[in-house]
C-alpha cells in the first residue's frame, strides 16, 4: 500500500507527466472547458425557470417533479442513449451533464425566490412597481445568495462527473480512469480520481469564498 501511494505521487508531480497532449495541463483545461460550458448552458436553462415558477408561483409542482427526475438520470446511460442517436460527438456529454445541472440550478433558484417575505413584495408594490421591477429590483436580489448556491452545487456536480467525457473516448481528467482501468494501471486510475477530486474541492472553497465575501453585509 505504501509503494502506491508513493507510486501514486511520483506520477503526480513528474514533470513529463504535466507537459504534452497527454499531460495533466492539457487534461485539466478539457475538463474544465467541458464543466464550465455544461454548467453555462445549464443556467440559461435552470436559472430563467427557477425565476419564473418563484416569481408567479405556477408550475412549480411540475419543476420540482421534473428536477427530482433529473437528479434520477443515470449519468452514463444518458450519455449511451444520446451518443447511440446522434454518433461519436460531445453532444451526449454535454446533454448529460447539463441534465445533471439544471435540477440543482431550478430548485435553488425556485427556493430563493419563495422565500423573499410576501410583505417586502407587496411594499415594493405598493410603491407602484410593477410585476418585471419587482422581481428584478427586489426578489433577485434578496434570492442571490440561494441562486449562486445552486450554481456552485451544480458546478462541482458537474466537475465530478465530467469524467464521462472519455467513456466516448474524449478527453479531461477521466482520460487517466478509462485509460488507467484498460491498462490495468492503477497508479493512473487513482491519480484520475485525485485531481478530479482536488479540481472539485478547491473550486468548491473557491465559489464558497467568494459567495461569503460577496454576501457578508447581510445579515442571517
Amino acid at each position: 500500500m505504501y509503494e502506491l501511494f508513493e507510486n501514486l505521487g511520483a506520477w503526480l508531480v513528474s514533470g513529463e507527466q504535466w507537459s504534452g497532449s497527454d499531460g495533466i495541463a492539457h487534461r485539466l483545461t478539457e475538463h474544465l472547458q467541458y464543466s464550465l460550458l455544461a454548467t453555462l448552458i445549464a443556467a440559461a436553462i435552470g436559472l430563467p425557470l427557477g425565476l419564473l415558477i418563484g416569481h408567479t408561483g405556477k408550475g412549480a409542482f411540475v419543476a420540482i417533479n421534473l428536477a427530482s427526475f433529473g437528479r434520477a438520470l443515470p449519468t452514463v446511460g444518458l450519455v449511451v442513449l444520446v451518443f447511440l442517436a446522434g454518433g461519436l460527438s460531445m453532444l451526449p456529454v454535454y446533454v448529460a451533464l447539463v441534465a445533471l445541472a439544471v435540477p440543482a440550478i431550478v430548485t435553488n433558484t425556485y427556493a430563493g425566490m419563495t422565500a423573499v417575505a410576501p410583505e417586502v413584495k407587496d411594499a415594493a408594490r405598493g410603491q407602484g412597481m410593477r410585476g418585471h421591477q419587482v422581481l428584478l429590483q427586489v426578489e433577485l436580489p434578496l434570492a442571490l445568495p440561494l441562486i449562486m448556491t445552486g450554481l456552485r452545487l451544480a458546478l462541482i456536480q458537474v466537475v465530478a462527473t465530467a469524467t464521462i467525457a472519455a467513456y466516448v473516448s474524449f478527453g479531461g481528467l477521466g482520460r487517466y480512469v478509462f485509460d488507467g482501468l484498460a491498462q490495468r494501471d492503477l497508479v493512473q486510475v487513482l491519480g484520475g480520481a485525485v485531481l478530479v477530486a482536488a479540481v472539485a474541492v478547491v473550486l468548491d472553497l473557491a465559489l464558497s469564498g467568494l459567495q461569503r465575501f460577496l454576501f457578508r453585509h447581510r445579515t442571517a
